[in-house]
């Protein structure tokens, strides 16, 4: 049986057997960062209208064949602002495989005709449905060993619709800059407390036993660091406590699998570094 509990940050997955450049002396001292400006955000209804997704140019596709296909939907949290500019992309309804990555992707490239208050562009606040058909593209990587990369069958659909209990004001954040570079996640030394609050657990994956491991009757417990992005999606994933028996590998695979509401720091999502503990247990 797998339990999880979250405290003090620590999430807790059981796996069964069955399983800068300094400045010169004379320039001047920094100044201290402005506070982030709230802004409302309006939910539709009465006097308040629905952004409308713009056209955009079609994602390429590339030909041939591919295997593994893997169809889903991904349903994204988003603000849309007054420029039609997507904003605080977070997930809502996850599914836990690369398909949540790429739903970010496209996402972030999206543009709207943003929604009104009494006529006027306004930020509002909105589910958004990302459909996508994939499939596993094998290729060779430049040490001629099989890499395998998940791409588009077709265009993506995607569908907006109410998001409900929309916040009353938000930080209005970009999408970060490293959907596309997962390596060059920005974090500024966040921990939770002092006006940052926890990520919330959306979505978990079971880590398993390695035959090695069941084999040789193998338990133990591995910690694992990463950054929760901004976004929600574990970043930065490596053992600070690694196992044998390839253990260590199967709780990382596991951890990767992890989806977060990001933590907010004064109405904003920020990227935030925690642990996480993988525990190995055979009944």
């Amino acid at each position: 049986m797998r339990t999880l509990c979250i405290i003090a940050l620590l999430v807790v997955s059981r796996a069964s057997s069955s399983g800068g450049q300094q400045a010169g002396p004379s320039a001047p001292p920094p100044l201290p960062d402005a506070q982030p400006a709230l802004v409302r955000v309006y939910a539709v209804g009465p006097g308040v209208t629905a952004p409308e997704l713009l056209p955009l140019n079609p994602i390429p596709i590339p030909t041939g064949k591919c295997k593994n296909k893997q169809d889903g939907i991904v349903i994204l949290s988003v603000i849309v602002d007054a420029t039609g500019q997507p904003r605080n992309l977070m997930f809502f309804h996850p599914v836990g495989t690369d398909l949540d990555k790429f739903a970010l992707q496209i996402a972030a490239a999206d543009r709207f005709k943003p929604g009104t208050s009494d006529g006027a562009p306004v930020a509002v606040a909105q589910l958004l449905d990302v459909i996508m058909q994939t499939c596993i593209d094998e290729k060779k990587d430049d040490a001629g060993k099989k890499a395998y990369q998940l791409r588009l069958l077709f265009q993506p659909m995607q569908k907006l619709a109410p998001l409900p209990q929309p916040p009353e004001e938000a930080v209005l954040a970009s999408p970060s800059s490293n959907l596309n570079d997962p390596d060059s996640v920005a974090v500024h030394d966040f921990r939770v407390g002092s006006g940052v609050s926890a990520p919330v657990l959306l979505m978990s994956a079971e880590a398993e036993f390695s035959e090695d491991a069941r084999r040789a009757k193998y338990e133990g417990k591995c910690m694992i660091s990463l950054v929760v992005d901004a976004h929600g999606m574990p970043q930065n994933v490596h053992t600070e406590t690694p196992l044998d028996y390839g253990l260590s590998e199967k709780a990382i695979e596991a951890v990767n699998k992890y989806r977060f509401k990001p933590a907010m720091k004064d109405g904003m999502p920020v990227p935030v570094k925690m642990n996480v503990e993988v525990r190995f247990h055979l009944y």
